[in-house]
């Protein structure tokens, strides 16, 4: 196990291939859980797409990362304005796990946990096939993530693609080889 960080934000590798990632976001669970099922408000996070409130159903998550921030930076070579993947929900438990799969290489995990007054997101994302992708989606999650609670806390958002090009390489110092 690779301890990435606890405190600070960043995600951890749970396993050689397994990336973990929290948040404490100001609840209630209820209302997260409408951020990761809505394709409206999960938009405006990381990306629309309609789910239907059932395991087994298929959607296609649809990504515009340069829609999330005003200004959203210079997008890196080789990332399309708009990106598509289609998905299959494996576990739809309201308001406290929703488990789908990722492309052709694994699964996302996340679950809702009340704390109070707040709610600890925890995502697990399994089956990362390779350290580039490991490193291009620790990124990614750790920016949508934080996109995520500065909407629900109302709060201002980093420049978009400039973060993601910053924690992509944080996490390049981070993840071993």
């Amino acid at each position: 196990m690779n301890d990435l960080t606890s405190v600070d934000g960043y995600g951890q590798l749970i396993e050689p291939a397994t990336l973990k990632i929290q948040r404490m976001l100001p609840g209630p669970a209820e209302r997260i859980w409408s951020y990761l099922t809505d394709s409206d408000l999960r938009s405006k996070w990381l990306a629309s797409g309609v789910m239907e409130p059932r395991a087994g159903a298929d959607f296609t998550l649809t990504w515009r990362n340069d829609n999330l921030t005003n200004p959203p930076g210079q997008r890196p070579e080789g990332f399309n304005e708009e990106h598509s993947m289609a998905s299959r929900i494996v576990e739809f438990d309201p308001p406290r796990k929703l488990v789908f799969t990722w492309d052709e290489s694994g699964d996302v995990s996340i679950e809702l946990e009340p704390k109070g007054k707040n709610v600890l997101l925890t995502l697990i994302h399994r089956r990362l096939p390779r350290r580039s992708m490991l490193l291009g989606v620790s990124a990614g999650w750790h920016l949508h993530l934080d996109l995520l609670a500065a909407r629900v806390a109302e709060r201002d958002t980093p420049v978009f693609w400039e973060e993601w090009a910053r924690l992509r390489a944080a996490y390049e110092n981070r993840i071993p080889e």
